[in-house]
Parts: C-alpha cells; structure tokens; sequence
C-alpha cells in the first residue's frame, strides 16, 4: 500500500537517495551530499513542501517538491510543482498522479489560484502524465531563463 504524506526531517536519508536520482534524471553530477543538505535546509526553512509516496510505512518510492510563490495579475498565491520524481521500478503505479493529487489538494487547501510546472520537452513521461492529470501546456507565453 502507498501512502502520501509530509516529508519530515527523518526521511531525509531515504528522500536525499531520490532526490539525488531525480537530479541524475535531468542530467546534473550526482551529488548525493548536497542532495542531502539541500532537502535538509528546505525542510528546516519551511520553504518547500515537499510529500513523499511511502510502501508498507518504510519505504519512500517518490516525492514531489512544490515552493509557494505569487502571481501579481490574481493577487494570490501559485505554487510552484518544481520536482516530481518516482523510482523506475515504481512506475506504472498511479504513484506520479497520487502525489498530483495531493499537491492539488494543497494549491486548493491553501486558496492560491493553481499549480505551475516545466518540464523538458524531452521528457516523455512528464509530458504525458501532465495533460493526464489536468494541466495545460501553455502555448500564448514565452519561458525565459537567465543562469549565473
């Protein structure tokens, strides 16, 4: 049975291996000690929420990750859904839609006016998954980035 839950600070050796895999998904250096104090200060700080799909009460299979931020124009809080990830040999499970689901549950439990994401064109698994779950691949406006 999987249950979706609130990260805490005791999961952080199980939910860091995950992260660290998520990264390495998107191509980053495998960094498993910054993943690790990465989560840390993000639960510490209360700046992510972040939920975590749990098998029989002590496996951690996936997480989502969401930051609250702010849209002007609706005078309301948006949150940002910034990680999703579930371990291969998990998929196929409905755990990406349950952790959704439950990311949906708090965009409505905290009055903000949605849920935001990017993904990689690249990603077929995200990009399927998405439209699946309800979201709307904005086509009217221009992603932009600037890196340091």
């Amino acid at each position: 049975m999987i249950v979706i839950r609130n990260a805490n600070l005791g999961d952080i050796d199980q939910l860091s291996i995950i992260f660290n895999n998520y990264r390495v998904f998107y191509k980053k250096e495998s960094d498993p000690v910054g993943s690790k104090e990465f989560l840390i200060a993000r639960i510490k700080n209360n700046e992510s929420t972040i939920y975590v799909a749990e098998k029989n009460q002590d496996l951690l299979v996936g997480f989502v990750q969401l930051y609250p931020i702010f849209s002007s124009t609706r005078m309301k809080k948006l949150w940002l859904l910034n990680d999703l990830f579930v371990n291969p040999e998990f998929r196929g499970n409905n755990i990406s839609i349950s952790l959704i689901d439950k990311a949906k549950e708090l965009a409505v439990s905290s009055n903000s006016c949605g849920l935001l994401l990017e993904t990689e064109k690249t990603n077929l698994i995200g990009n399927t998954l998405y439209p699946r779950t309800g979201f709307v691949c904005n086509q009217e406006s221009n992603f932009y980035s600037w890196d340091i």
